[in-house]
């Protein structure tokens, strides 16, 4: 049997840059039943609604869904069981002094397997207003525009 080594995406919450600011990024291991992992090495997972939250000095993934295993018996996982996230301490503590501030919150980012372990990407992020989201769209649109203007003027120069 050989170790399994490099990255696989799973899972990841696009809609999340668009709706928060993102201000640090952790990355953490998952405790998961057998399961949810082979669920996982499927590649079905769903992280639109999910969240973490910080109790007892533990971090825990709450609405992350895994659906359950389709050869699995009845020892079958619940689809949005809270999951425990594993973090070093000083993460953890420094993760608790961030999101007593106003407007923080912390949400999975991505969710893959580094070297053969599931992962979790979250992220220390703040909600943004709409107007801040019509912005970014249309700074994304304008920068998008120029690119294309810049091309365009180039392929004229060569031809």
């Amino acid at each position: 049997m050989t170790k399994e080594t490099g990255h696989k995406l799973i899972a990841q919450n696009k809609k999340a840059r668009h709706d928060y600011l993102i201000l640090d990024t952790f990355e953490a291991g998952l405790v998961l039943t057998g399961t949810e992992v082979k669920s996982l090495r499927m590649g079905r997972a769903s992280l639109v609604d999910g969240f973490a939250q910080l109790d007892g000095g533990e971090a825990w993934l709450h609405n992350v869904h895994i659906p359950e295993y389709t050869q699995g018996t009845w020892t079958n996982h619940a689809a949005r069981r809270k999951r425990k996230m594993l973090l070093h301490k000083a993460e953890i503590a420094k993760l608790i002094h961030k999101t007593q501030e106003s407007g923080h919150t912390i949400i999975p980012l991505r969710l893959y397997f580094k070297d053969g372990r599931a992962k979790v990407e979250i992220a220390l992020a703040k909600g943004k207003k709409e107007y801040d989201k019509r912005q970014t769209l249309r700074e994304k649109q304008d920068t998008r525009e120029s690119n294309r203007a810049i091309s365009a003027v180039r392929r004229r120069q060569r031809a």
